[in-house]
């Protein structure tokens, strides 16, 4: 017992040396650098997955006219009441052509899905229960018709001028639909963060190239960057050596040109970080470096007058939990999106010793409960890069106790879904 109390003694005191703070410190902390973004005009073309930063209206009724529902036949209702079955077919109207009127007691329209009921019709009569023989419509005997069927009552699902979307919500192919309903060939949405993803270290080569024994492909910036592309966000790559003068005349440059810079690498406490010492000397303000967590310890954050500085550690597993965790919930905020926390359950149980927020790496799939199940994948370590094609996301294990049941539900970072 006197042993585990001097190396949990020696944990502390290492803690506070790194100042280490909490998981949820570090959401409070990130929360309160968010600014919404200014706004811009986009055309309907280019705004699939932005945020709208306008409200949109009906510009006409929903539907604008009474819409017949089904292709048959459409009569006057009063008719069917007198007790009349068979009708003389006054004409066809077709989908998409104007208005007609119903002239004569007894007749009926021949009508298409789509078409504007006629004046003076109010109700549809399908053509499966109707036999039209020398130009009479005849209803089939013991057929129940009632009033107003198959007919969409013009401005039943929206009136004009009612609100259809609003500002903060983003557009899917279901709002696309209805941004051309209304004729929105333009439209105000929430402007984009400029994005730099940024690789430091002696050590990387160009994916073209062959590495030498002591060198490795730079995959870490080409990962960050196909996921941010597949949220939709766009970003621009760059590589520094460890050399001080070159990390300080690059980063000046990145800096002032993006308004979000994501760096993975030289973010620890080797020789050879000189990143926290560089940012400090470009007017970066840090927030914070050494987060209560696994993977992704030596995280250090900061803040400048055009925007923030998320520095993750160079081990793959590391750079990626931090973009899920909190590189994108930021630029979600910055249009005005919140993140919408997804859970899932473990499938089996998990011990983690360590007093630190674990991120697990696990396999999902959905029971036939409906309910998303979350198996442990844990492979050998943050730099085991190959382990993330075989998960599907991390389960974030809270920090304070060891030992985790199945059957527990956890906050779910899923990437592939």
């Amino acid at each position: 017992m006197a042993v585990v109390a001097f190396y949990g003694e020696i944990r502390i005191i290492f803690e506070k040396k790194l100042q280490m703070i909490t998981v949820p410190e570090v959401d409070a902390l990130i929360k309160q650098t968010v600014q919404l973004n200014q706004t811009e005009e986009v055309s309907f073309e280019n705004c699939l997955g932005r945020v709208l930063a306008e409200a949109i209206t009906a510009d006409r009724d929903f539907p604008p006219f009474n819409r017949v529902m089904m292709d048959g036949i459409a009569i006057r209702y009063t008719d069917w009441q007198a007790g009349l079955s068979s009708f003389k077919v006054q004409g066809m109207l077709p989908a998409g052509a104007p208005a007609v009127t119903l002239q004569e007691s007894g007749h009926c329209i021949e009508v298409m899905t789509g078409a504007v009921c006629p004046n003076h019709a109010d109700t549809i009569i399908k053509y499966e229960h109707i036999n039209i023989a020398q130009g009479v419509a005849t209803v089939e005997k013991g057929h129940h018709v009632t009033a107003y069927q198959h007919v969409h009552p013009q401005g039943s699902d929206r009136k004009k001028g009612d609100v259809l979307l609003y500002p903060g919500k983003k557009i899917t192919a279901a709002e696309m639909g209805v941004l051309a309903t209304v004729g929105k060939a333009k439209l105000k949405v929430y402007k984009r963060c400029k994005v730099a993803i940024v690789a430091t270290g002696d050590e990387l080569v160009e994916i073209t190239q062959q590495p030498q024994p002591h060198q490795i492909r730079k995959s870490n910036v080409y990962n960050l960057q196909a996921h941010l592309h597949a949220k939709g966000y766009q970003s621009n790559i760059y590589h520094i050596v460890d050399n001080k003068a070159k990390l300080h005349k690059q980063l000046e440059k990145i800096v002032q040109q993006h308004e979000v810079v994501v760096l993975s690498g030289g973010v620890s406490k080797g020789k050879l970080d000189f990143v926290p010492e560089i940012l400090t000397s470009l007017g970066v303000e840090k927030q914070f470096h050494f987060v209560k967590q696994r993977p992704g310890k030596p995280f250090w954050f900061g803040t400048y007058h055009r925007g923030v500085v998320f520095a993750l550690p160079g081990n793959p597993n590391s750079s990626f939990v931090g973009l899920n965790r909190y590189v994108l919930p930021y630029l979600y905020r910055t249009e005005g999106l919140e993140p919408a926390p997804i859970y899932a359950k473990l499938a089996a149980p998990f011990s983690f010793t360590p007093d630190l927020t674990y991120f697990l790496q696990v396999t999902l799939h959905y029971n036939t409960e409906g309910c998303l199940m979350a198996t442990p994948l844990p492979g050998h370590g943050s730099g085991d890069l190959a382990n993330l094609v075989d998960a599907d996301g991390f389960v974030e294990l809270p920090r304070g106790r060891n030992d985790f049941k199945k059957g527990e539900v956890f906050k779910c970072l899923p990437y592939r879904m």
